[in-house]
């Protein structure tokens, strides 16, 4: 495919063109229980916005990081500000790799696509400095690298991400690193009939529960496919399976739960003790589940620059907006920030607010709108998939469910200009294929669309 077909595919298109109208509805999320009461430090939406720039020199915008985050805010820079931004994209990394099918790769599920981080730049408009963002000096605008580099910017913005510990001794622990290399011996071993019981635990903190549940419903068919059946139990802060997408998403999943022999424990908190084997301690209770294998997820800690003020567990603070409190010209977005919920499509969106508003002070002709969480998850089960969408802070009703595609393109990170452009690198003949939204750079209920287009 043509560059320019990957760049149409991310749109210059007026920012809320073709958006649900309850995407910019609601307040603060329904989530998942939290390790320690913690409140999301967010501004006022009409807080107080940069003054716009007077000057014909581009605004130099560094964007540290290239992951989700980063790059849906290179294109969206991109499209809205054009020659207006002199961006740079700082990455050590070679490839933009798709993390969230890295949970498909051990059942043959699907791949993780690679692209080169040079060519996404480009794409972009970007140029690329091969290395990693350390410290932030804010009163001199200077960004100092791991290689020693001095980068001077107008605006900066975070997409350094997380990183994953292990939430508990005694377990395997998934992330999207390391986790596929480590789950194939103890698919092996149910294969052969080794495990008969087996745990996924989702541990309290900011986090994202989804590969738990995908993790529990393709081993149990894989389990199901080679006759061995172990018990299979799956251990949440959660009150209710996935409740953070609605009640009809959770009382589908449930169902699905059931089908499937997976037991669930919400509202649940564990300890892990190592014995002959691994015994499950669950609180509130102190009820205690013998198991032979156990497979959490990991605990998260942000890793900002220094200079960038965090909480203590190194997430930074924003306001709603994305801009970092107390800091001048620094955004940040993704699962670096103080947020309780850690996914791809929510840190698109944020990337889009902050994009939005380095956008305007550039002196672009938007009015920058402020984040807000809408959830679009596509969840791998062990027949097939569930497209759930919801309005986390509110004013959706009780959410969306299907097992077809709510949204084109139909990917797991619903990024506004992302999504379209890697569908366009992937299958450049399947871009227009949704129904009305040939060329759109923009993900969107296709539900409502199609009750549009019969009214």
């Amino acid at each position: 495919m043509t560059r320019s077909a990957a760049l149409a595919a991310a749109g210059r298109r007026p920012v809320g063109a073709v958006v649900d109208a309850s995407d910019r509805a609601g307040a603060r999320v329904r989530v998942f229980p939290q390790r320690m009461p913690r409140p999301v430090r967010m501004a006022s939406p009409c807080a107080e916005r940069s003054v716009r720039r007077m000057t014909n020199s581009p605004l130099r915008v560094l964007v540290a990081g290239g992951g989700v985050a980063g790059i849906e805010a290179l294109l969206t820079l991109h499209a809205l500000a054009g020659d207006l931004v002199d961006l740079t994209l700082v990455d050590a990394q070679p490839d933009f790799i798709y993390r969230p099918m890295k949970v498909a790769e051990p059942f043959a599920r699907g791949l993780a696509r690679h692209y080169p981080m040079a060519d996404v730049a480009r794409d972009a408009g970007a140029r690329i400095v091969a290395d990693a963002v350390t410290a932030v000096d804010s009163d001199a605008r200077v960004a100092h690298t791991a290689g020693g580099a001095e980068l001077r910017y107008d605006a900066l913005l975070l997409a350094t991400g997380a990183r994953s510990v292990p939430a508990y001794e005694h377990a395997l622990t998934w992330d999207d690193q390391s986790g596929p290399d480590h789950l194939g011996g103890l698919l092996r071993d149910i294969e052969q009939g080794f495990v008969r019981r087996l745990a996924f635990v989702v541990p309290p903190g900011p986090g994202w529960p989804l590969p738990a549940y995908e993790l529990a419903f393709m081993t149990a068919r894989m389990a199901w496919d080679a006759q061995t059946r172990p018990q299979i139990t799956l251990l949440t802060p959660e009150a209710a399976p996935l409740a953070i997408f609605g009640p009809q998403a959770t009382a589908e999943v449930k169902a699905d739960l059931e089908a499937a022999g997976i037991g669930f424990h919400g509202a649940s908190y564990v300890e892990i003790e190592k014995g002959h084997a691994p015994t499950v301690v669950v609180h509130p209770g102190m009820r205690r589940i013998e198991v032979d294998r156990v497979v959490a997820l990991p605990n998260l800690r942000g890793r900002a620059p220094s200079g960038v003020p965090t909480d203590d567990d190194g997430f930074v603070y924003v306001d709603a907006h994305c801009k970092v409190t107390r800091v001048d010209h620094v955004w940040a977005a993704g699962d670096g920030i103080v947020f309780p919920v850690k996914f791809g499509g929510l840190a698109a969106e944020q990337a889009d607010a902050a994009a939005e508003a380095i956008a305007e002070l550039a002196g672009a002709d938007i009015v920058p709108q402020p984040f807000v969480p809408v959830l679009r998850g596509r969840l791998l089960t062990g027949r097939g998939e569930r497209y759930m969408h919801h309005v986390a802070g509110g004013g959706g009703g009780g959410g969306s469910v299907a097992d077809h595609t709510l949204w084109w393109p139909p990917s797991k990170v619903a990024g506004r200009r992302l999504a379209p452009y890697l569908a366009a690198r992937d299958e450049p003949s399947n871009r227009g294929r949704g129904p009305g939204m040939a060329g759109l750079a923009v993900q969107t209920d296709l539900a409502r669309e199609l009750e549009t287009a019969s009214a």
